[in-house]
């Protein structure tokens, strides 16, 4: 289906959602698939008789996105939006939007094969393609027969192939979110690096002593290059001159990491201080980090 102006789209998902027990929403990251589609349901009615479910793959992307959601909706964490994750649940007989994970999920439906308490579920980013979440595609296609009326399911993803998922859900519609880019400039090294962590270090120092503010995302692929960047980042930026540039604060992402570090790379910069997050794919279409240029 071709883009949509946003000022239509609200009236077309909820059309689409109405008239299909299961809908596949193709976005950019960005765009508010995590935050705002559960909200536009819940405004149309869609949690009187359950709640809505939107799982994550990543326990920090379900912690943060609840966040926004209850900030938006001026509600504190855990009454009307409320988040649960391994060994953390943050909910309440008030929640209406529930935010959590796809082992979560998967475990509430060993207890209650029905999943009876959800009017919604919004299975998020699925083109991931967790052992999870295959699991629970095969089981929403299960659930749809069972509880045809009162079940709708929504799976959405920046980058998933919704052709093929429409396919598996007996031709489903596919929506695609309308939302901007900002421009973005690409720039290729001429030849491979032997260290692409020692390359990812003189870059990141190089953008930091010459150009003006704004945060840096560093992807790498593991805890243990994040720790040795973020050590060699640090000690790089301690031996620079004093006044040649601004201020670093450097932040390690992973899902190894305790929740409130984790938490603190949505936090703004202090003034004239440039932030280096060190981050593995969770960044990638999990969360949106502000700042970052």
């Amino acid at each position: 289906m071709a883009d949509l102006p946003i000022v239509r789209f609200e009236e077309k998902i909820v059309e689409t959602v109405e008239q299909n027990p299961v809908v596949v929403v193709i976005g950019e990251t960005g765009s508010g698939k995590s935050t705002q589609l559960p909200q536009i349901l819940y405004r149309r009615g869609y949690a009187k008789s359950g709640m809505i479910a939107v799982t994550q793959p990543r326990r920090v992307a379900a912690v943060s996105v609840s966040r926004r959601v209850a900030q938006e909706q001026n509600v504190r964490i855990g009454e009307e939006v409320g988040y649960a994750i391994r060994f953390e649940d943050r909910t309440s007989e008030k929640t209406r939007i529930k935010y959590l994970t796809d082992g979560v999920l998967l475990r509430e439906s060993l207890f209650n094969p029905e999943l009876n308490q959800y009017s919604v579920i919004i299975l998020d980013e699925a083109h991931e393609r967790s052992l999870n979440t295959d699991i629970l595609l095969g089981l929403m296609k299960r659930l749809i027969k069972w509880r045809h009326s009162s079940l709708k399911v929504l799976i959405t993803s920046a980058t998933l192939d919704g052709g093929k998922v429409s396919r598996f859900f007996s031709d489903c519609p596919v929506l695609t979110v309308p939302g901007e880019l900002f421009p973005v400039e690409i720039v290729h090294i001429s030849e491979r690096p032997k260290n692409y962590v020692e390359a990812s270090l003189r870059k990141a120092i190089d953008i930091h002593v010459r150009e003006p503010e704004g945060d840096i995302l560093i992807f790498l692929t593991g805890q243990d290059d994040i720790e040795k960047l973020v050590l060699k980042l640090e000690e790089k930026v301690q031996s620079l001159e004093e006044g040649s540039c601004m201020d670093a604060l450097i932040l390690p992402l992973h899902g190894s990491l305790p929740p409130e570090m984790q938490v603190r790379v949505f936090s703004p910069p202090p003034p004239n201080c440039r932030r280096f997050i060190v981050s593995t794919n969770v960044s990638e279409t999990s969360l949106t980090v502000d700042g970052v240029v």
